[in-house]
């Protein structure tokens, strides 16, 4: 039987005379209609929210919690439905829909127990000044393709936990699954609190520009967030943005091999490549560097392989889409046609006769103004670049245009955290792989970001807060 797929607003299921259709990435096969909203569909929503949140702003924060574990029990409960939705529109493994859905679950439950709680920000013989947050109104939680559940889900806990309303617009890549798990979702939050919303560009664009939206949370590229943030200075809005990032790693000559080079593998081809934080430039020392190129080939060859099975055990797939697709391809053949030397992969023709498929490619030494160097792949191609001097390695990997993830790794910690603090980026994982934590501030600096999301403080940019001044 054919899967049903609906906007959902005010807890209502709703079609729409429009539809479009997903391509599976690992064999191009059309998938299911999917009702794309209209702007009387996007008003009915913000009116919705606008009235549901006068009463559910006024909930508690354990209230809110209690209902975040509800919340998880539902992707739990539906586990296997949206994780097998995920592989479809996604290309996905099972193990990589799995972490999507799990990581859903573990958001839910960190949220359940973490919020933000008024606190004591001065107080003496004459006053007391206590700070408390209060909730901004409706959320709109534009969410990119790579990640569908964990990047989608991170805003709407961030947002109901801080007692807001949210209304998500997946990407019109991977819609599926996050309009299934708000649809499963009905019935355990007051009406208009949660919904969803499918569309493209000019949805995205009608947020911006509502005054009935408080609040953008954006996931995206670089050129999309600065007009998310142009739009949103017209009424005000509160904004944040998840942008690119071209990260990158750095392998001191005193790295554990044995360690390293799997860490370095898992954060550059995890996905295909397809994370906002992998490792997209490596520079490793020059008196390791024939060494680790070595392992680094064997290691991706031997794990990060194409297998057309999604139920094989691996953490690699096929690129999201055909526009990515193109992009990566692009990259490619640019260093094909420049003579860069290719020591794996490098196919961008007959690799397999349908889907988005490209094998994991290392590029020994491109130049550092190389477009494979400069811009964000976001795919499975990764530059091996060497170096030999601290200064100089940190200003390279130092882009004017980047800085939202970094890896150093080294045996000696005091050198890995001294050139650490040194790297513009938001995050900074030393000896393992990039990955970030639901309990740790993510954002990115320069054009990586504007704000951040995760952990306690990420909360902060979900209310505003209020300062009660008391007399003593």
């Amino acid at each position: 039987m054919q899967p049903q797929f609906y906007n959902i607003i005010n807890d209502e299921l709703r079609g729409s005379k429009d539809t479009h259709r997903v391509t599976d990435p690992r064999t191009e096969e059309e998938l299911w209609p999917c009702p794309i909203a209209t702007p009387q569909d996007f008003e009915d929503a913000v009116a919705a929210a606008q009235q549901a949140f006068t009463a559910w702003s006024q909930t508690t924060v354990p209230e809110r919690q209690a209902l975040l574990v509800k919340l998880a029990d539902v992707i739990r409960d539906n586990g296997d439905e949206l994780a097998s939705i995920l592989m479809k529109e996604t290309g996905k493994s099972k193990i990589l829909a799995d972490i999507d859905v799990q990581a859903g679950i573990a958001q839910c439950l960190y949220y359940s127990q973490n919020a933000l709680a008024d606190e004591i920000q001065h107080e003496d013989a004459h006053s007391k000044v206590v700070a408390t947050h209060v909730p901004l109104g409706t959320v709109a939680a534009i969410c990119p393709w790579n990640f569908p559940l964990i990047l989608s889900n991170i805003k709407v806990v961030s947002s109901l936990v801080t007692g807001n309303c949210v209304i998500v617009k997946p990407s019109p890549f991977t819609p599926y699954a996050v309009m299934r798990w708000v649809e499963l979702s009905r019935g355990i939050l007051p009406r208009g609190v949660f919904q969803v919303l499918n569309g493209g560009a000019d949805l995205g664009a009608a947020m911006t520009a509502h005054p009935g939206i408080a609040k953008i949370s954006f996931t995206g590229t670089i050129a999309t967030g600065k007009k998310v943030l142009a739009a949103c200075a017209k009424t005000l809005k509160r904004v944040t943005l998840e942008l690119a990032g071209n990260n990158a790693c750095i392998v001191c000559a005193d790295a554990d091999l044995d360690a390293a080079v799997p860490s370095v593998a898992s954060g550059g081809f995890f996905n295909a490549g397809q994370v906002c934080v992998a490792a997209k430039r490596v520079y490793v020392h020059e008196s390791v560097y024939d060494e680790f190129l070595r392992r680094l080939v064997q290691e991706v060859e031997g794990k990060y392989g194409i297998r057309e099975d999604g139920f094989a055990p691996s953490v690699f797939g096929p690129v999201d889409n055909r526009v990515q697709y193109e992009v990566v391809k692009g990259i490619i053949e640019d260093c094909k046609s420049k003579g860069y030397e290719i020591v794996t992969g490098g196919e961008t023709e007959g690799v397999k006769e349908k889907g988005y498929w490209l094998p994991p490619t290392i590029v020994a030494r491109p130049p550092e103004e190389s477009l494979l160097v400069q811009e964000e792949q976001f795919g499975p191609v990764l530059p091996i670049l060497s170096w030999s001097d601290e200064d100089d390695v940190v200003k390279r990997a130092n882009l004017a245009n980047a800085g939202l993830g970094a890896s150093v790794y080294s045996a000696d910690l005091a050198r890995a955290e001294r050139i650490a603090r040194r790297l513009e980026a938001g995050g900074v994982w030393i000896n393992h792989p990039e990955r970030p934590n639901f309990g740790a501030y993510f954002s990115g600096i320069k054009d990586s970001g504007f704000g951040g999301e995760m952990g306690k403080q990420g909360l902060l940019s979900y209310a505003h807060t209020k300062c009660l001044h008391y007399a003593k």
